[in-house]
């Protein structure tokens, strides 16, 4: 699939939840700004990290992205068509080829069901042959790395590594493209990790599949990603490759988010400069003008307070979010400004280089 045609596009992606006792969000009731103007692409084989700190809105985006959750406003589009209004009988075959992996394996797997029950049901719901439906479920947990034999038992009769793995022989069922990714290893140890990671690898390279992996652990996403996302109060604040994100942030949060991977020498860990913000995450009920990460930011100023900063586009296909860029000359701030790609218009102030 070219660039031009992404596999799947969310654009102006909003999601709010009414406050209870308020209210509907469509008439004007206070809410939670769960998503708040998302927008991005994601191309047909690629795997798109998606971090930030807990309650940003990861899991909310992806869950709309498959209509788990209705959006408030926006679109999705999947191969070119928009699927946020599609009714029950449209979603049908597109949700064959968008599945999820849950975050917790024991909590995504029903436990008075065997495995044989679990893996069957999507089988059986999408209408293959009775006679099929074994030798199917058989199959997928082989491509899991479990053991075929193992069809009879209940899920509290695997570890967690292999209840995960039978959550992702479920997404594979049928045959999806894209598999949304909501931190499918936090709750495993470091090694049994390292496996399911290299699991989906290999499942990406043998079937084609494309992944939007939601994390907390930026290691992990820096091993995995071709793109990362790094999100703040349901916002987009930066998005960039993968290294270029690593080597060269831009944005105030993501260095924050850098500065707290830990490194394996502990001398060297103690030894290097750590970027720490202080306080909480501000309220999602009322979230503060222009900048959202203004009461948070060493580098704040009056323009971040009054004014929303676009999503611009430096060089390297480098987007972020910021009137203060990190680590970014003047030319490439001016050059960003001019660019017609650029979401800055060309009214807009031009934001000052800030020291590293």
């Amino acid at each position: 699939m070219s660039a031009e045609a992404p596999l799947l596009e969310a654009e102006h992606l909003q999601i709010h939840f009414p406050v209870r006792g308020s209210r509907s969000v469509r008439r004007g009731g206070v809410a939670v700004q769960a998503v708040s103007d998302v927008s991005f692409t994601l191309r047909e084989g690629e795997t798109l990290g998606v971090v930030g700190e807990s309650g940003c809105g990861k899991t909310t985006l992806i869950r709309g992205l498959v209509r788990l959750i209705e959006p408030t406003g926006g679109s999705v589009r999947f191969r070119g068509t928009d699927i946020t209004k599609a009714g029950r009988r449209q979603m049908a075959p597109l949700r064959r080829e968008m599945q999820m992996v849950f975050q917790d394996p024991q909590a995504s797997l029903n436990p008075r069901k065997r495995i044989r029950q679990i893996l069957a049901t999507p089988l059986r719901i999408a209408g293959l042959p009775r006679a099929q439906i074994e030798p199917r479920a058989r199959e997928l947990l082989s491509r899991v790395g479990l053991n075929p034999e193992h069809l009879d038992r209940y899920p509290h009769e695997f570890s967690g590594g292999q209840r995960q793995r039978i959550g992702i022989a479920r997404a594979l069922a049928l045959e999806p493209k894209v598999i949304m990714l909501d931190e499918p290893v936090s709750a495993l140890d470091v090694s049994i990790q390292a496996q399911v990671i290299n699991l989906l690898e290999d499942l990406q390279n043998e079937l084609a599949l494309t992944f939007i992996f939601v994390a907390h652990d930026l290691s992990v996403v820096r091993h995995v990603s071709d793109r990362i996302a790094v999100m703040y109060l349901g916002k987009i604040v930066e998005l960039s490759p993968s290294q270029e994100l690593y080597d060269k942030p831009i944005h105030h949060y993501t260095r924050t988010l850098l500065s707290a991977i830990p490194i394996p020498d502990p001398r060297e860990n103690r030894a290097r400069t750590r970027t720490r913000v202080e306080g909480e995450p501000p309220n999602p009920i009322a979230p503060p003008p222009g900048c959202h990460f203004h009461t948070r930011c060493p580098a704040a100023s009056g323009l971040c307070r009054t004014v929303e900063p676009p999503l611009a586009e430096y060089a390297g296909g480098h987007l972020a979010a910021c009137h203060h860029p990190i680590s970014v000359s003047a030319e490439e701030i001016a050059a960003a400004r001019r660019s017609p790609a650029s979401p800055l218009s060309a009214g807009s102030e031009l934001p000052a280089a800030a020291p590293e």
